[in-house]
């Protein structure tokens, strides 16, 4: 029996778009909710640049900040782009959409399960939209949350927004836990017949062990959320020293989880650049088993680098030591995965399309953020740099790349088959090289100002006659005319996506020619993916094999 001939009920509007079980449709919705979020956090982001570069101006669109303001700008700036886009979109949106197809099954092994971790997902948008709009303001405690100011009422300025910020956040997690479960499970029991481990997509195998690194670091952090609320709301005193609490103990839970987290959204990012460059220089991934190896091995490590955020924190010299080591050992296997995808691309016949112009982009502009990081892993340079613009800077290196750089390629790599339609190549190019000249113009005059001893967190540097100086303010003015540069070169993209979903040229099944299950499928797939389940005979990388008339072999092709 067919698959499609099991999915043929009729659905009303309301069951296909809103409450969907399909998992294709609920990628969409934490694709399209991911991409409102980022508007969100790009205007926050525009506007405390915009205070930064010109104090005490009014702002077009917003108006004069306050000091108030620009805490919960600067806050919800870096929460929004964490937690409501990089997550949503890297883990869930592609991991939705691409772990049934690629592995040729029909859906998610729990589907309605699926469609309630989106609605939880959707709930949490919504309280930490809230949380802006209360009597006081949004939570402007930094988005690490650090007591005393998130947790004692008399240092917030803004208690009813911090306690929608924190049960926005712990209701994200629980969202999001529930669709680890889904993709693990997913993975592990209902791969197409023939497909055995190594025969599983690298980006299907980095979403998998992202879900299983944050299934098993969120614990701790969930547990200090809870245990923060109280504080917040009753002055329980788990992190106020007055009650015999402990505010680095937040620290530890915060970063257990945090720094994890840097790998759940990057693994996934490493899996979309590691399709799209095989893909496109029509080559076999280079060390394949290798790469999965490295990536358990990152995952492994992960969960002994947290306390280098702890340097200045009161930590004992001793144990410093020890996570300067471990710190930069991490770097060793994601270095690694860098040269295994620059050796598939050598002597490869690459294509430069607009998805892979972003995959380059990616493995440059990461590079500068994985070897910024060494400075900061190491504690005695760590004491100087902390806090500083130099964190910001090498933050968004690696972070932009991750969240923004990677997603643009999967976008574009992906949308013939998400919508059935090509986007165009014309646009696509010009947002590309209008995303990442003006990032590298907005993020290394931060380094520099970092190195000056610029802070971070500052609301007027007016004040600070050694940081006020005008080449300094000059650098603050670049980077935020940079910015809104980078921003307004968002807009070709946003006509070229909803532009190209109904008046793109038509797709064919498999137009890029590649190998991976999802190919085989119609485009855009039809509710339950394929008409019969596939059979898998080979791994997903064979390109340019001697002997064969064409450069691609399907895994489903004898």
């Amino acid at each position: 029996m067919s698959v499609a001939a099991s999915h043929t009920h009729e659905q009303s509007f309301f069951q296909k778009y809103l409450f969907s079980t399909d998992h294709k449709i609920i990628a969409m919705q934490y694709l399209f909710t991911g991409m409102f979020m980022a508007l969100i956090g790009g205007f926050f982001v525009y506007v405390f640049r915009m205070q930064l570069a010109f104090p005490g101006a009014e702002v077009f669109g917003y108006g004069v900040v306050t000091p108030g303001e620009y805490n919960s700008l600067v806050t919800n700036h870096g929460t929004v782009m964490i937690f409501w886009v990089a997550m949503p979109v890297l883990v869930a949106a592609f991991g939705n959409y691409l772990i049934p197809l690629m592995i040729g099954c029909d859906d998610m092994v729990f589907p309605r399960l699926n469609r309630l971790s989106y609605q939880i997902f959707l709930l949490s948008a919504i309280v930490l939209i809230t949380s802006f709009l209360v009597p006081g303001g949004g939570f402007g405690g930094a988005w690490t949350a650090y007591p005393p100011l998130s947790s004692n009422p008399q240092y917030s300025l803004t208690p009813l927004g911090s306690s929608l910020w924190l049960v926005a956040v712990a209701l994200e997690f629980v969202a999001f836990l529930l669709g680890g479960i889904n993709f693990i499970t997913t993975v592990m029991n209902a791969r197409a017949p023939g497909m055995k481990a190594f025969d599983i997509p690298i980006v299907i195998w980095m979403i998998v062990v992202a879900s299983i690194v944050f299934m098993a670091s969120v614990g701790p952090l969930v547990a200090g959320a809870v245990m923060l609320l109280l504080d917040q709301n009753f002055q329980v005193g788990f992190f106020d020293p007055a009650r015999g609490g402990d505010p680095i103990l937040w620290q530890h839970l915060f970063w257990f989880f945090g720094h994890p987290e840097v790998y759940v959204v990057l693994l996934p990012a490493m899996g979309i650049v590691a399709e799209v460059i095989s893909v496109f220089s029509r080559k076999k991934l280079f060390g394949y088993k290798t790469i999965i190896f490295t990536t358990v091995g990152v995952a492994v490590l992960s969960f002994f680098v947290w306390a280098h955020h702890q340097f200045v924190a009161g930590i004992d010299p001793r144990m410093a030591n020890v996570f300067t080591i471990t710190t930069l050992l991490i770097s060793i296997p994601i270095a690694e995965m860098i040269f295994v995808y620059i050796a598939t691309l050598y002597k490869g016949s690459i294509e430069f399309n607009t998805a892979m112009l972003f995959a380059l982009g990616f493995l440059a502009e990461f590079l500068i953020g994985g070897v910024t990081g060494i400075f900061l892993g190491s504690s005695g340079s760590d004491i100087y740099f902390h806090d500083t613009y130099f964190v910001i800077a090498h933050f968004h290196y690696t972070f932009v790349p991750i969240a923004i750089i990677a997603v643009f390629a999967g976008v574009y790599y992906w949308f013939p088959k998400m919508f059935g339609r090509h986007m165009s190549e014309t646009l696509g190019q010009i947002h590309f090289w209008g995303t990442v000249i003006p990032m590298n113009v907005i993020f290394i005059p931060l380094f520099y100002l970092g190195m000056a001893g610029q802070h971070r967190r500052i609301f007027s540097y007016e004040n600070f006659p050694e940081l006020a100086h005008p080449y300094m303010q000059n650098l603050r003015v670049v980077a935020t005319v940079a910015l809104i540069v980078m921003i307004l070169f968002q807009i070709p993209f946003f006509i070229n996506f909803f532009r190209s979903i109904f008046a793109g040229k038509k797709a064919e099944k498999n137009p890029w020619k590649a190998n991976t299950l999802e190919w085989t499928a119609e485009s855009p797939p039809p509710h339950g993916n394929f008409r019969e389940l596939p059979q898998v005979y080979r791994p997903p990388y064979e390109y340019s094999v001697a002997g064969r008339s064409s450069d691609f072999w399907p895994q489903n092709e004898r």
